[in-house]
């Protein structure tokens, strides 16, 4: 099989080529594996992390990709949950161990023994995959295999940056409902493919919801006003009010110290980050207690996604439905896909073509 591999750790803005291609046997799927023969796979920040050393892979050379799409070649021993040629997704999480109090408890994104799809092991940025059939997913039909791959991650995670929220998600047959106590105002930190998203979402969940966006450039920033938003600045700007949440997806920490300071008293910031630039700490010296903290304000992360996030979100998307602006690219040009990524250049998510 064709695969785009990670050899050696690399500063992009130094090696725009970072991935090297490779000719490699079809791996065999073990029990309770399927062999995926892969249609798309989305590209993500997180790739640059793990490239560049902010996540990085335990084990080199891998192969990156966790938005993965595809159809069931091959299944492993008393695998029986999918049919051959059924379409499956594959997000971040690719395994947890099952058995401590966080995947008891269905927060697997918190296990000591998670795994991630790309990174601990190879990923989709290849021709064929081998998944556990326990965190593979059915993909809706209503969306092509490149609208779906970008649900993966930046759909998946998003959704979950909405549940960290504390506001409620309208479910099922409740989606068209407007419940009491939705937020009145939502802001978003950042504005590429899960922001984008998160967006399209906000705007379907909660049509009453006012949402400000605080992006870098002017491109991002019209982008997000042709899709709803109700303003667009800087990170920097004061917008119109203070908001009852913020999501941040940046990887600065200066957009943290200024989304405090735009929250309502008692307002919560969710960061939808893997991590944030070392060289840019001085800007926590910033912290103004009265401005920034005090009136029981809060702040939490995200880590990695559930499988409970991935399955809602896939059938939330699909009744909206949520259709992501792509940009799509062969497998042979993942190394154009992600240095345009580094350089900023993207208009909602980046996804490969393969096979």
């Amino acid at each position: 099989m064709k695969a785009m591999m990670i050899h050696k750790l690399t500063d992009l803005a130094v090696n725009s080529k970072p991935l090297v291609p490779a000719d490699l046997p079809v791996p065999v799927p073990g029990p309770g594996e399927i062999l995926l023969r892969v249609h798309a796979c989305g590209v993500c920040h997180t790739e640059l992390d793990e490239i560049e050393g902010r996540t990085p892979p335990p084990v080199l050379p891998v192969i990156p990709g966790h938005q993965v799409i595809g159809v069931v070649e091959a299944r492993g021993q008393g695998s029986e949950l999918y049919n051959i040629g059924d379409r499956l997704g594959v997000a971040w999480i690719y395994a947890s161990c099952g058995h401590c109090e966080y995947c008891l408890s269905g927060r697997e994104n918190l296990c000591p023994g998670f795994r991630a799809t790309g990174r601990d092991v190879n990923g989709g940025y290849a021709e064929f995959m081998v998944a556990g059939e326990k965190f593979a997913y059915p993909i809706p039909e209503i969306f092509s295999d490149e609208e779906a791959a970008p649900l993966l991650c930046a759909g998946a995670i998003g959704y979950r940056s909405i549940r960290l929220t504390g506001f409620k998600i309208p479910t099922g047959n409740d989606v068209d409902i407007v419940h009491e106590g939705y937020p009145e105002t939502l802001g978003l930190t950042g504005f590429g493919a899960s922001a984008h998203l998160v967006l399209k979402m906000v705007s379907y969940i909660w049509p009453m919801t006012r949402v400000y966006v605080f992006a870098r450039s002017d491109r991002e920033r019209s982008f997000a006003l042709q899709l709803g938003a109700v303003w667009a600045g800087n990170s920097g700007d004061p917008p119109p009010e203070k908001m009852d949440a913020i999501i941040d997806t940046t990887p600065a920490w200066k957009p943290i110290v200024d989304a405090m300071k735009n929250l309502k008293s008692g307002g919560r910031l969710v960061i939808n980050a893997i991590r944030k630039e070392s060289q840019d700490k001085e800007s926590l010296l910033l912290l103004d207690y009265p401005a920034h903290l005090w009136m029981e304000k809060e702040m939490k992360s995200v880590a990695n996604v559930t499988s409970r996030d991935v399955s809602e979100f896939l059938a939330l998307a699909s009744k909206i439905p949520i259709r992501p602006e792509i940009q799509v690219y062969d497998l042979a040009e993942a190394n154009t896909a992600l240095y345009e990524l580094k350089q900023g250049k993207i208009r909602g998510a980046k996804v490969l073509k393969i096979g």
